[in-house]
């Protein structure tokens, strides 16, 4: 098996082909109209960051739009309250480098971001989101080095935005935390107290 893995950028290229050229001239250095009208519709992004312990994929969401600009070269994402972990706040401190994917619902389109990242605890930054007197704890401040869109396929091939339910039979959190405790925690008392807990604390 070992000699089917790809090892080199040559041989991938060739696998490959050339880019389109859509592809490429797509990508953007700065917010654009068009993609600063894209980014403030949306209030689902997904962020990826590297540290020296390795990857991180987050989910974040707003009621809103889920980044102010700052400016053309600038957004920033609250950290609003979460686990406490920091996955994505440690990578950031260690390691800049943050990419995001930013999606609306019922539109094919998913539009990324690449670029570099700082955690901020600014008074002025946090008091930008100020939500009937919650403030988040920190802003992480993106500057970008490159956006573009990404092409359609797959959210279609997933018919992400179909309406149909695909949860029957999940093990739910409460099934998972039981298992990876040896049923010290979780199980069905955990996800029954779950979403009156989460209104409480989604701030």
């Amino acid at each position: 098996m070992s000699d089917a893995y790809v090892t080199d950028i040559k041989t991938l290229e060739a696998l490959y082909g050339a880019p389109g050229s859509a592809s490429l001239r797509k990508v953007a250095q700065g917010l654009t109209p068009l993609y600063h009208k894209w980014i403030m519709a949306s209030r689902f992004c997904v962020v990826s960051t590297v540290g020296p312990e390795g990857t991180d994929g987050s989910p974040r969401g707003d009621t809103g739009p889920v980044v102010q600009v700052l400016d053309a070269q600038t957004l920033l994402l609250p950290d609003w309250r979460g686990n406490n972990r920091m996955d994505t706040l440690r990578n950031i401190v260690a390691d800049g480098r943050i990419s995001l994917m930013f999606m609306v619902a019922g539109s094919n389109t998913v539009v990324r971001v690449n670029g570099l990242a700082k955690v901020s605890v600014a008074p002025d930054l946090c008091a930008r989101f100020d939500d009937r007197g919650r403030l988040p704890r920190s802003v992480i401040v993106i500057k970008i080095g490159e956006l573009y869109t990404q092409c359609a396929r797959a959210p279609m091939r997933a018919a992400l935005w179909s309406g149909a339910d695909d949860s029957a039979g999940l093990p739910t959190a409460g099934d998972i935390l039981a298992e990876q405790t040896a049923g010290e925690e979780g199980g069905a008392a955990y996800d029954a107290a779950w979403l009156a807990r989460a209104e409480k604390t989604m701030w």
